[in-house]
């Protein structure tokens, strides 16, 4: 029974309540998924089952196995949170729920294994493109994966789970068709292998490796296989005799250890081979062995024993004991030259260094609970992750993101120097330019030049291991646009590129503010508008903030167009009006909508002119109704009659109004008949017109009927683009 075999595999000191957790999610996810089936026609619940087995051998608490168990019932079942949380507690809800946000997305990036839905193994929209590969939902890819890696500052036993998720998807990725076995296997090679060895656990990253190997370059993966089959007896027989010559030697130093033989696997043998550039016997001619030790002075024991007794191979030696890589893995490493002419690779470490090793981030869980040593190597690889993602939270472009993950975090590490003697942990390739942006964003705009061990280097320059690195600086100083180019080679980080390209954005945005909103205000202005509300406009148009719009507004994404129909779609009343009336009459009386008085008479002021778009206001009269005049009309603001104001608003509009506007332009032949031709073209009526030229300057006062401030915009836009013009706009009242 699938349910016994799990228990069976469950850590030994999980208490019989522990087991009841584990038994109650066990039967709440088969009822679930009671009725649905993988790819191969297997029960769904087996994919559960194996997930909370992977869990269960890294030694989770029983809440995080209960969650593996539970992963897709939220997504795919009608199970809720709610449920989840009545019947397992907070915990396992927040677990489950992570994971949830996790794989809220289509199936292919998820790497599942549901049945399709008769489309026989065709690609449907929701086909995602794996990074590596180009295509039209690379966005959403990386936006899964950006999820992805910001949960692990948050909690990381999400992405243990997904990880678990991911690898028996993996080991099942044989039953999918063969396109999508490509995309997931990419993604799982350049993804979550990486991110399985970020967070230390070995076990999961070689085996995700292999497999992504076997289905990305499956003639590659099977070479390899049948040439390491092979070799297997005599590799072996080789091993046995220098483990067996090891332990002797070690014991005559009076040094107990554990030794065997390092296993290696298909896909790092690969990268040996591309790496050097040597074939299978070359690389597999290496033989290699772990010793595990009591402690950290056994290892530097047993290291100096090896190499008394045996040639060290120039430039093999790693101190990761002293120096632990990114991922706390520690372990010395070196290779020696054996008696038979050809190198041995060992390891030494102690049993606590190899569970680590194995183990990642989840061996906090393996032992004790309460080991203080425990709690503080757990924080540390925690608070380590976090700083890790500190600056990349701010990236909001997803695949630049994921671009940052690939390039910063995932690749190898070289350890640089300050002058103080601080040690820099940095992706290998990085220059003296990505240098001083890891030490401060500040440093890094104002570098102009680097010393590395003394010496005056050019910043294009790669950096190594033990490298002591000076940066000089200039007292106000700005990041250059070729650091940017690639063909350069001058900055080589994500971190460093982004943070040079939020540099040059700052600038652009704040120059991109200052037209913006001189480009409005002008055209307010024009318009005769006044007392507009940017912040709500702003929001109204879906921004959150006025600079927001004005950036937008300064670089041409918004059209100053979509601002004045906004504006001639909603007008906002003020608090503090005053109004003396001189009316003429409206000529609908549906044109108007007078809040709270529907049928009451009313007309337009002839000594402002209202018109759609204008923010209005109505002031009843004695008899003839009520007059609807602009907020800004000079009548209104100094009226003492307040008590006879009324908020008023634009209805369903059908009419033109009479606008008065002012053209100032260069006089010469033809200028009234190519403003009268312009005024024709767009259907708009003249109602009067007055022409004075003083000193070969005309000055226009026209009244035109328009419909709305769009149309007022745009005629005032064209009239200035005529030959000799130097301005129109409208008349202000008063």
């Amino acid at each position: 029974m699938p349910l016994e075999k799990l228990l069976e595999q469950l850590p030994e000191n999980y208490t019989l309540a522990d087991r009841e957790v584990v038994q109650r999610a066990y039967r709440v996810a088969e009822e679930a998924h009671r009725e649905q089936k993988r790819h191969s026609g297997e029960p769904y619940i087996n994919h559960c089952i194996t997930v909370a087995n992977i869990l269960s051998d890294l030694k989770v608490p029983p809440e995080v196995v209960a969650a593996g168990l539970l992963h897709d019932t939220v997504e795919d079942t009608t199970i809720t949170l709610a449920d989840i949380r009545r019947d397992f507690g907070d915990t396992v809800k927040i677990l489950v729920d992570g994971v949830t946000k996790l794989t809220h997305l289509p199936r292919v990036s998820r790497g599942d294994q549901h049945a399709d839905n008769g489309n026989n193994g065709q690609e449907t929209e929701d086909a995602i493109v794996v990074p590596a590969l180009l295509g039209r939902k690379e966005d959403i890819v990386s936006e899964t994966l950006r999820k992805t890696f910001l949960a692990m500052g948050d909690d990381v036993r999400v992405v243990l789970i997904k990880l678990a998720d991911r690898l028996h998807n993996m080991r099942t990725l044989g039953h999918m068709p063969e396109r999508k076995r490509m995309r997931i296997a990419q993604e799982t090679l350049e993804i979550f292998a990486p991110l399985a060895n970020r967070l230390g656990i070995w076990q999961i990253k070689w085996e995700l490796e292999d497999l992504g190997f076997r289905y990305v370059n499956p003639e590659k993966y099977k070479e390899i296989a049948e040439l390491f089959t092979e070799k297997r007896p005599e590799r072996e027989a080789q091993l046995e005799f220098i483990k067996e010559n090891l332990v002797s030697l070690l014991a005559k130093n009076n040094i107990k250890a554990e030794i065997s033989g390092r296993p290696k696997h298909i896909f790092s043998i690969y990268k040996k081979m591309q790496k050097k550039d040597k074939p299978f016997d070359m690389v597999m001619d290496v033989r290699a062995v772990r010793l595990i030790v009591p402690d950290v002075p056994a290892c530097y024991a047993a290291l100096g024993v090896i190499h008394t007794t045996w040639r060290p191979i120039p430039g093999e030696f790693d101190d990761y004991i002293a120096a632990p890589k990114d991922n706390f893995y520690q372990s010395l490493h070196t290779a020696v030259i054996y008696e038979d002419k050809r190198p041995i690779e060992v390891q030494i470490r102690t049993h606590e260094m190899h569970i680590n090793a194995e183990y990642g981030i989840a061996a906090h869980w393996r032992y004790k609970e309460g080991t203080k040593h425990a709690d503080k190597n757990y924080e540390q690889r925690i608070n380590s992750l976090r700083k890790m993602m500190e600056w990349r939270s701010d990236v909001s472009d997803a695949a630049e993101f994921v671009e940052s993950m690939r390039t910063d975090v995932f690749q190898d590490r070289v350890y640089i120097f300050t002058p103080r003697g601080d040690a820099i942990d940095l992706p290998a390739g990085s220059t003296p330019i990505d240098f001083a942006y890891h030490v401060h964003t500040d440093i890094g705009h104002c570098c102009r030049g680097a010393r590395v061990n003394g010496k005056l280097v050019p910043l294009y320059q790669e950096l190594k291991t033990g490298d002591q690195v000076e940066i000089l600086t200039a007292k106000r100083g700005a990041p250059s646009r070729d650091w940017l180019n690639p063909n350069l080679g001058l900055v080589r980080t994500q971190r460093a590129r982004s943070k040079i390209k939020i540099w040059f954005k700052k600038q652009e945005d704040e120059q991109n503010l200052v037209q913006g909103r001189d480009t409005l205000e002008r055209e307010l202005q024009r318009l005769g508008l006044n007392e507009i509300n940017f912040e709500k406009t702003a929001r109204d148009l879906g921004f959150k903030t006025a600079d927001e719009m004005f950036v937008d507004l300064g670089n041409g994404e918004l059209p100053i167009g979509k601002v004045i129909k906004l504006f001639a779609q909603q007008e906002e009343v003020s608090d503090i009006f005053e109004v003396n009336p001189s009316v003429t009459p409206a000529t609908s009386t549906n044109a108007i909508e007078v809040v709270g008085l529907k049928g009451m008479l009313s007309s337009m002021a002839k000594c402002c002119n209202p018109m759609p778009g204008d923010q209005v206001v109505g002031f009843i009269t004695r008899g003839r109704g009520a007059t609807i005049h602009r907020q800004d009309c000079p009548n209104i603001l100094q009226t003492k009659d307040r008590e006879r104001l009324l908020q008023v608003g634009w209805g369903h509009v059908e009419r033109t109004y009479p606008v008065p506007i002012k053209i100032k332009a260069y006089d010469r032949q033809g200028l009234v008949s190519d403003i009268s031709n312009l005024l024709s073209d767009e259907s708009i009526n003249i109602a009067d017109v007055k022409v004075n030229v003083n000193r070969s300057i005309a000055d226009l006062r026209l009244i035109i009927e328009v419909k709305d401030l769009a149309q007022l915009s745009r005629i005032l836009t064209r009239i200035e683009n005529l030959p000799n013009v130097m301005e129109a706009h409208r008349t202000n009242p008063g």
